[in-house]
């Protein structure tokens, strides 16, 4: 048929399937020039952003003249430039992607980044419709906040993208631990962070041991810290205790909402979420119980104490708020001079040291244990609800508390218990003499909740008795369950190797609880964490005594097993130690918080598998 078609009308088909071919070439081209764009854009917006930060927190940390100040403003309008530059071009050519791949978080800073344009384009009017708008959209805060928060939010992403690299998750948890450290011995060193400035070495200890949750430091801190240094060292705290990944992935996802399978598999394995589905529910549920904990726990401080300690409201508040994340977190740190052994507490206020217990349990029992409870609860209240509505009932689970909860709460108990009544027995007439008898039970509760990992003081450690000590480095030595704010070898540890003791003494074939065969891998990596706590905690105290040979040899013991196993308790010689041995501590407590055996994992390089299987044979051990 086109043969019979005239030669003119031939050749303006030919024509036209060549400008298709051309418009078509032109198109995958211009696609690939919009991706190499965005790429280029993407990586100009980091930059930005790193130096966004770094300008916010020069801004926040130090004097500045108003050439400085006008130096600064330029510095942001710039970083403002490139991330309007960055978004509008997204809006703009990927439109389609960014629609997919945006969470409405993302719209929020988006929006807000439009909105900081407004200024530039627009003059401020001399009658404004909405009056706290214009303030606010005017105004060099919001400049300043909007930039902020969107370059953290792309930092944040930025870093949980590196995850995709396929990078060991046990040494990335364990270098972004260390990063952070550093971060923070810096932010500490700023000027407005302390009164009278603090050493490099000594910041670097109190930031370590504020990231490993662990209370331990060198200095005051009433008496050295800002409010802006206090605000950081609670930073730090924060980030330490849920871990850095748990608030980056937050952060990302809640961001784009993208994450690649290694990352999701990765992310599932540091908040203990059972299905791939359940990830952003349960990082929400951790954040959200975490926050909602220390509110709650600072509403209880503040009441507990209102009017006892001299402080204005706005003081309670902070003291409330700070106590609160300290104790829920294991931290142990305290903004009261003396700590929680000061006089206006010890024996005038019992009722803080029962809420300060609480939170510290809370912490110390671990977020797979809270994830557990919440869907018990929630299937237990979802059955009620059914059956009130005359609903078909969805069938009921024949275990909803799993093995796991089960030995971490039932070892938990005893532990605790057993330490207050022990603490109450050897202490009677020593530590806790010449109080009431209701002191004397809610001290002893509160120096049992102690040693899980907290570290807060309310009698003084160095006046307790030898055995005491001995029982309560037990207690540090063993700490909080698993996946928590704790530290310590963990209870589920002992549970297991004390369940694999009564199988070995009784003849029985296999490890069991609560009608459950305890895996040999979780036996053996239990084993492998005792051997090496115990033997880190030989290598620890060798090296401080050698360190220390004019302090007491028992007071060295205690600091070294308060350092390794993140507890933060002292019997007052931390401020007395020597630059080596404070860096010593350093790295037993990001060996302690990381966990030597996680670490190990990462560093040490995999055997391959093999199908040869040797002969067995035994090792005679008696």
């Amino acid at each position: 048929m086109l043969r019979k078609l005239p030669a003119p009308i031939l050749r303006f088909m030919s024509s036209m399937r060549s400008v298709r071919a051309r418009v078509s070439r032109m198109l995958r081209r211009s696609v690939q020039l919009i991706r190499q764009i965005s790429l280029i854009l993407g990586a100009f917006s980091i930059a930005a952003a790193v130096v966004c930060v770094v300008c916010m927190v020069i801004h926040v940390g130090y004097e500045h003249t108003a050439e400085g100040y006008s130096t600064m403003r330029h510095i942001m309008r710039l970083v403002q430039i490139v991330f309007l530059t960055n978004v509008i071009f997204n809006l703009t050519f990927n439109l389609a992607e960014t629609l997919r791949e945006s969470r409405p978080l993302q719209w929020v800073v988006n929006i807000g980044l439009l909105l900081s344009l407004l200024p530039s384009i627009y003059p401020r009017p001399e009658h404004p419709w909405i009056e706290w708008l214009d303030h606010i959209i005017y105004s060099s805060n919001f400049l300043y906040g909007i930039l902020t928060v969107y370059a953290v939010f792309l930092l944040f992403y930025a870093l949980f993208r590196l995850v995709d690299r396929r990078t060991n998750p046990s040494l990335l948890l364990s270098l972004s631990f260390a990063v952070f450290i550093i971060i923070g011995t810096f932010m500490l060193m700023l000027p407005k962070a302390t009164f009278n400035g603090i050493s490099f070495v000594d910041a670097f200890f109190v930031s370590t041991s504020a990231v490993c949750v662990t209370g331990l430091t060198p200095v005051d801190v009433p008496t050295t810290f800002t409010p802006l240094g206090l605000a950081i060292l609670a930073t730090l705290i924060q980030f330490g205790a849920l871990g850095v990944m748990t608030f980056t992935s937050f952060f990302a996802l809640f961001f784009s909402g993208t994450a690649s399978i290694f990352s999701q598999l990765m992310l599932r394995d540091v908040i203990y979420s059972k299905t791939m589905n359940a990830l952003i529910p349960t990082l929400l549920y951790i954040l959200g119980f975490t926050l909602s904990i220390e509110t709650v726990g600072a509403a209880l401080i503040l009441w507990s104490v209102h009017g006892t300690l001299g402080m204005s409201l706005e003081n309670e508040i902070v003291f409330a708020c700070f106590h609160s994340l300290s104790a829920f977190c294991n931290a142990g740190f305290s903004t009261l001079p003396d700590g929680l052994s000061n006089p206006m507490l010890l024996g005038h206020n019992n009722s803080i040291y029962w809420i300060m217990s609480m939170l510290i349990i809370a912490g110390a029992t671990g977020f797979p244990i809270l994830v557990n409870a919440k869907d018990a609860a929630v299937e237990i209240l979802t059955r009620k609800w059914q059956k009130l509505k005359h609903r078909p009932t969805q069938p009921r689970t024949v275990h909803p508390f799993d093995m796991n909860t089960k030995i971490v709460l039932f070892t938990f108990s005893i532990l605790f218990i057993a330490g207050t009544l022990l603490f109450f027995i050897l202490e009677y007439t020593n530590s806790l003499g010449g109080m009431d008898l209701w002191s004397k039970i809610t001290q002893s509760a509160f120096n049992s909740a102690v040693p899980r990992s907290a570290g807060f003081a309310s009698v003084n450690p160095a006046g307790f008795l030898n055995v005491t000590l001995v029982m309560i480095m037990f207690l540090m030595w063993v700490g909080g369950g698993s996946q928590s704010t704790g530290g310590g070898i963990k209870v589920n540890t002992l549970a297991a190797i004390w369940l694999n003791l009564r199988a070995i003494v009784t003849g029985a074939p296999r490890v069991t609880a609560y009608r459950r065969t305890i895996a040999i891998g979780s036996i053996r990596r239990a084993n492998a964490v005792v051997a090496i706590s115990i033997f880190s905690y030989f290598v620890v105290c060798f090296l401080l005594l050698g360190f220390e040979p004019e302090l007491p040899a028992r007071d060295l013991l205690f600091e070294a097993c308060s350092a390794l196993f993140t507890v933060g308790s002292s019997l007052g010689i931390t401020s007395q130690l020597s630059a080596p041995s404070e860096i010593l501590l350093c790295v037993a407590m990001f060996l302690g918080r990381v966990g030597i055996v996680s670490l190990l994992i990462g560093v040490v390089r995999r055997s391959k598998a093999v199908d040869i299987q040797y002969p067995s044979d035994n090792i005679i051990i008696n």
